[in-house]
């Protein structure tokens, strides 16, 4: 028997075995890329709060109003606002996912206008922001970051 008709039978062999076994081999779970929108006004000192707004897209055409919420005490002092925010999600199966509390550990410095970038993570789930805005903030700060729609 030639080598050729031998990996033929192999494969047909092992492909009759899956199908008896229990059928086909599994298709991978569909995922969708989701990013968000948002504005934010926060301020603290020893206790940080945060609140604002935003919207959620997911390429799978997915979208949701949401209220934003950040709670969290440090040793913190400021007062600012973000505006034109982003964030970006890592690959969820569904924007439902989305929803719910994140884990956030924030230090800052910065006056007038300044840039900031987080990541906050929810399980699997993590939550890239990064935004523009006005006012001043000095510290550290622990928390979490909330998600709910509106």
């Amino acid at each position: 028997m030639n080598l050729r008709r031998l990996a033929v039978r192999l494969s047909v062999g092992g492909l009759l075995a899956a199908l008896f076994a229990g059928g086909a081999p599994a298709a991978s779970a569909a995922t969708t890329k989701c990013t968000m929108k948002f504005t934010l006004k926060e301020w603290s000192a020893f206790y940080k709060r945060a609140d604002g707004k935003g919207t959620i897209t997911c390429d799978n055409g997915q979208t949701a109003a949401v209220k934003l919420e950040a709670r969290g005490g440090g040793l913190t002092a400021g007062k600012g606002e973000i505006r034109d925010g982003k964030g970006t999600f890592s690959e969820v199966s569904g924007i439902e996912e989305l929803f719910g509390s994140y884990a956030a550990a924030d230090a800052s410095a910065g006056a007038v206008k300044n840039a900031a970038a987080t990541v906050v993570t929810k399980g699997e789930v993590t939550l890239g922001l990064e935004g523009k805005g006005t006012g001043w903030e000095l510290g550290v700060s622990f928390g979490k970051f909330t998600i709910s729609r509106r």
